[in-house]
């Protein structure tokens, strides 16, 4: 015995001595406390649809500070039954809780159980990095004694139920209340306060709102807890069970997530936020992205597989360009990439508006008669899709038809710089080059911004830039940035506008593009890459644009899938719902009493018929 006593302390003596060594070596750099009880957190940027539905909420949400007298008290019990139930009686370290869970891990052969009381967890949570070393662990240690002896329990408790991170942003109790609730943390019932408690041990896993199944569950093992700790009677928990709510998504339209990106990404470039929280009203119409979402889901169902398509891309927006909808990809979990406005892909006929454009601003007008027929510029000799040519037609027939051949010869007689400058003023910036198969669109376009150069005819003539933002206000309501009249203006003339809206009308009623047709005024073009390997549809009405593009990333050829098909298919179901209760409005230019403009007449562009000489492209 008194050997025992001796050596018990000594190495009681020597282990008080090693403990004041490793304090004095791993305090030496703890963290500043003071500083850390200061929260620091990223501003939120709140992300509103055009009905003010929350499309998004980025950044670190706090919610209200919470004192305990505040709180119902099953919030706080359902907290202390699940995470640390001697949390009244020990000093910041629990030996029992220490010793069984070491016991637990022991006998499971692995990490089961952890033995952190609320202390250590304030500890770690606001000091310290969540990285597994010795040395966190005793300054761990350290902060969980200097906390108790600096702060009362009470005071500790509400630190921790004000700082806990509890899923989808969310830090403290109040924050977490709100967002799965819809109402503060003083508001939650029993059973609301017990799967907020569950939380605590997996956000994630646990979140009410992703993983409703696993939060009961979850929940129901709270609420036994509670009973085991003496602060729920059994018919408690069972009366706690009948006010069983579903958790609400705070009115949160779930999709829309590429959209929301495009939007995040310009804010920077419109307002300096510093440290304020920022509310971004947006152009998105709710009801229409979910409407686009279904139906690009529905397509892809329905025809993926079969016609070798792996991917869609969807923009919707107004004739100045308001972006209304945008769908990015099939699957936004799965690729965060977004096709719509990421993408460079080859427009194929798609571009041939551009190269008419051009046509008419040098000299042609939709009835100049061309000849369909081989050409070849060079060494090169372009081919129709369908490899006939059907000798004289009408420049209006060639591109409803999508004739190659003319397309070429417009391209020439107008000239490839003519071509090119024409894209750029519609907004196109991609990697478009002079060479002879220009007219076939071998350039490199977004889908963004070829739906907005086909708005520009859509609304006159004016150059349309895409937009998603309208306001960005701070959290107190002050307006930081509000949307003026903005773009380069008028960069199509009336009787041009007038001219390609004839045309592109022409291409649905009788050409590629009659798969499209929603029985009223509308205009379009499809359009098919080299070898199937991408499949468009750009189409408007006096109302929307939209535009179409399907594929595959790694540019594998579809089968024989052209723009005609499935993306004209998909533009006709997407706007023939968006226009429902609209009333029917002619195109720009299509006015019944449109005059044609003077030296414009058919008789005198017929005239002018060349020799100059063009499928579904």
């Amino acid at each position: 015995m008194r050997k025992s006593l001796k050596w018990g302390a000594v190495c009681a003596i020597w282990g008080l001595i090693a403990f004041t060594l490793a304090a004095a070596w791993y305090g030496s750099d703890l963290p500043d406390v003071d500083k850390a009880f200061n929260a620091t957190r990223k501003p939120t940027v709140t992300v509103l649809a055009m009905d003010g539905t929350v499309l998004a909420r980025s950044g670190d949400d706090y919610g209200r500070l919470a004192r305990l007298d505040q709180l119902p008290p099953s919030l706080p019990a359902a907290v202390l039954a699940t995470e640390d139930r001697r949390f009244y009686n020990h000093f910041g370290i629990d030996i029992i809780g220490l010793a069984r869970a070491m016991a637990a891990n022991i006998k499971a052969g692995r990490v089961v159980q952890g033995g952190s009381t609320i202390t250590q967890q304030v500890a770690k949570n606001l000091f310290l990095n969540p990285e597994r070393t010795f040395k966190r662990k005793f300054q761990e240690l350290l902060l969980a004694l200097w906390l108790e002896h600096k702060f009362s329990k009470r005071q500790i408790l509400t630190i921790y139920l004000n700082r806990v991170y509890l899923g989808s942003g969310t830090y403290g109790v109040d924050a977490a209340a709100r967002k799965y609730f819809g109402r503060a943390a003083a508001q939650v019932s029993t059973y609301q306060a017990a799967m907020l408690a569950g939380l605590l041990k997996a956000p994630s896993r646990y979140n009410p709102i992703a993983n409703p199944a696993r939060a009961r569950t979850r929940t129901a093992q709270v609420l036994k807890n509670m009973v085991a700790a003496g602060v729920l009677s059994r018919a408690g928990a069972r009366r706690a069970e009948t006010e069983m709510l579903p958790a609400q998504a705070n009115n949160y339209l779930k999709g829309g997530q590429y959209f929301v990106d495009w939007v995040l990404e310009q804010v920077p470039g419109y307002v300096n936020a510093g440290d304020r929280d920022l509310v971004v009203q947006t152009t998105l119409d709710a009801g229409l992205q979910r409407l686009a979402e279904q139906e690009v889901e529905k397509m892809l169902a329905q025809k993926g597989k079969k016609a070798a398509i792996g991917q869609a891309a969807l923009v919707t927006m107004t004739p100045m360009g308001a972006v209304r909808a945008m769908v990015g990809g099939r699957s936004y979990a799965r690729s965060q990439f977004n096709r719509a406005t990421q993408a460079d892909r080859q427009p194929g006929s798609a571009f041939k508006p551009v190269v008419y454009l051009a046509g008419l601003e040098s000299g042609f007008s939709p009835d100049t008669m061309l000849v369909d027929e081989a050409v070849a510029v060079g060494n090169w000799r372009p081919a129709n899709f369908n490899r006939k040519y059907t000798g004289p037609v009408s420049l209006r027939d060639a591109l409803a038809r999508s004739i190659n051949t003319v397309a070429v010869k417009v391209a020439e007689r107008a000239g490839r710089s003519a071509v090119i400058n024409a894209a750029r003023r519609l907004g196109l910036t991609g990697n478009i080059k002079a060479t002879p198969s220009l007219a076939l669109g071998v350039g490199d376009v977004r889908l963004v911004e070829l739906t907005a150069a086909y708005a520009t005819f859509a609304n006159g003539g004016a150059g349309t830039w895409a937009f998603g933002i309208e306001e960005i206000r701070d959290a107190g309501g002050q307006t930081l940035y509000l949307r003026g009249g903005s773009g380069p203006g008028r960069v199509v003339a009336p009787a041009q506008v007038a001219a390609i809206n004839d045309m592109l009308s022409a291409a649905v009623t009788e050409g590629t593009g009659q798969k499209a047709a929603i029985g009223r005024p509308q205009a379009g073009k499809t359009g098919t890459s080299q070898n199937f390997r991408d499949a468009w549809f750009i189409g408007y009405t006096a109302d929307l644009v939209t535009g179409v593009w399907m594929g595959n990333d790694d540019a594998r050829p579809m089968k024989r899938v052209t723009g005609g098909s499935a993306p004209a298919e998909l533009w006709r179901d997407v706007m023939a719902a968006a226009h429902k209760g609209m009333p029917s409005r002619p195109l720009p230019g299509l006015e019944p009493a449109a005059m044609v403009p003077e030296g414009n007449s058919p008789g005198f562009w017929k005239s002018l018929v060349g020799v100059v000489t063009g499928g579904e492209g």
